[in-house]
This record gives structure tokens, sequence and C-alpha cells, in this order.
């Protein structure tokens, strides 16, 4: 009679020591900095659009109100007669301007920055280093010169044109565009869309500009906003006709200029709103790309 050997029991694997929590008093500190920042970043844009609700008189109450109120009709209505019912006007001359200079400057500035980073022609360096020492030259230097150029040469004076035309290949666009593709295109990648039987503008249209939307956002956003604000540029060209005034200088009328003496602060208010809200929409759809944009490159793969 044969015996079969007992089989041992196999042993438990040991269970790793539960770690004690401890505090992080750091990391709460951090989160409790951020919320302060980003409350007090908020606040400002939520009183906005409360006192934009609000009847003049109640808009430096002490206390101040702090709910929307039932002036809204009323302080449109007087931000119309305000600007000669120019409102909708002028911010159709503002979302024109900005739109433009904002498509143009991306086009240009792309396709600009992609030859700088993707072809070698004589010159290269040296033009390239000429594009970025004109990007030490102060802005209020060129005001007067840029205003003789529109005034006598092509005679712009008063039109959009003169705000969107001569950014549309700037320093700074193609500075950026060149360096985020030299950093996340190979030219491998280029070679072989050429020997697949691509043409160049269709490397540029089909390969490059899908690959580079995060930058494009954010200089996209970069560029509509200060096109949007831009108000001493509309002041030198003169746009202070109703009809083609921009909306940082509408809203400088409504506030009677610098002595504010007659400024009626709801109808100011509205305004506002209206001119910050294009702002809002932008940055909420492009945020995610203009994040991704600006900490391209900052963790090494």
């Amino acid at each position: 009679m044969t015996t079969q050997p007992l089989e041992t029991p196999i042993a438990a694997a040991p269970r790793p020591p539960r770690q004690k929590s401890r505090f992080n008093g750091g990391r709460v500190g951090l989160w409790v900095f951020v919320g302060i920042a980003c409350f007090l970043s908020l606040v400002p844009f939520y009183l906005m659009f409360v006192w934009a609700t609000l009847p003049s008189e109640k808009i430096f109450a002490v206390p101040p109100n702090l709910w929307f109120g039932n002036a809204f009709v009323e302080n449109l209505q007087k931000m119309m007669e305000a600007t000669n019912n120019m409102a909708l006007r002028q911010f159709w001359n503002s979302l024109y301007i900005a739109t433009l200079s904002t498509v143009t400057t991306l086009f240009f500035c792309s396709l600009a920055g992609f030859a700088f980073a993707m072809y070698d022609f004589k010159g290269k360096q040296y033009l390239f280093g000429f594009i970025l020492i004109t990007m030490l030259i102060p802005p209020l230097v060129m005001d007067i010169p840029s205003f003789l150029v529109m005034n006598n040469f092509l005679k712009w004076i008063g039109t959009p044109r003169t705000l969107w035309v001569p950014g549309m290949a700037n320093a700074f666009g193609i500075f950026l565009m060149r360096q985020y593709i030299v950093s996340a295109l190979p030219k491998s990648l280029i070679e072989a869309a050429r020997l697949d039987g691509a043409s160049e503008f269709g490397i540029y249209t089909r390969v490059v500009l899908p690959l580079i939307r995060p930058i494009l956002a954010t200089l996209g956003v970069v560029t509509f906003v200060g096109s949007w604000n831009n108000f001493k540029g509309a002041l030198i060209m003169r746009l202070s006709e109703d009809s083609t005034m921009t909306l940082p200088l509408s809203l400088r009328k409504i506030t009677g200029g610098a002595s504010n003496v007659n400024a009626d602060w709801g109808a100011t208010l509205m305004m506002v709103v209206l001119t910050v809200i294009p702002l809002l929409i932008i940055f909420l759809f492009a945020s995610r790309q203009v994040i991704s944009g600006l900490t391209s490159g900052a963790v090494k793969d």
C-alpha cells in the first residue's frame, strides 16, 4: 500500500504594512492659495455682470449689492442711446478687425515659421536674425511712421485695414511658430510626405497645420485679445466715427473721456459686459489647446 505525501499548504503572502496617512500641510496650503487666487480672479467678473443689471445710483452703494437687479433693459437702452444706436455696429467692427487680424496672422506666421524651420535657403540665418532684431524695437516708436504710411501713401486712415493689415506677419508670431515646428515636427515626416507625392503647400496644410494646433490656438488667443483691446491703434488711425468706431473707443466715449464727469455707469458696465463676453467665449473654447501649447516641451520624453 502506497502512501501519498501530504501536500504542504502554501503560505499566504504577507500583507504589506499599512502606511499611516500623513497630513501634508504643504499640499493643503497650496490648494488654499489656489482657491483664494481663483476667488479673487472671479469676483470682479461676477460683480461686473451683477452691477450691469443695477441702476446707476445703486452701483456704488455701501454695502455693495451682490445680486442681480432689474435694470438690465434700462441700462441696455441707455447704452444704445449713448452710442447713437451704433453699439452693435461697433461690436461688429471690433469682431471683424480681431477676426481678420487673427486669421491672417496665423496663416502668414505659420507659413513663415514652417519655411524657417524646414527649408534651407541662402541668407536664412541673417533674415531670421533680422526678424528677431525687430522685436527689440518698442511699439511706440512705430506709431508715427505707421500713421504717415497709412495717411500719405496708402490713404487708409479711418478704415479698419489700418489695424489688421500691418500685423499680418509679425516677428513674435514667426519666431513662436518656427520654434514650435522645429521641436514638434521631425524633418523625416516632411520627407515622407514628399515621397508620397504631396506638394509643398499640401504638406503645410495636411501635415503641418494639424500637428501645430496647440501653438496656433495660443497665438490665436494672444492675437485676438490684443486686437480686440487695441485702443491706441484705433485712436491713432482715427476710427472716431460712430460707424467705424471699435468697442474700446466707444467705451471711452460713454464714460465721458478722461474726466468721467457725465458717465452713466449702468450703460458703461453694460458696454463692458458686451466687450468682455467674446473674450471669455474664445478662452473657454481654446483653453485646452492654449495650455497644451504653453506646456509643450516642459516634460522630456
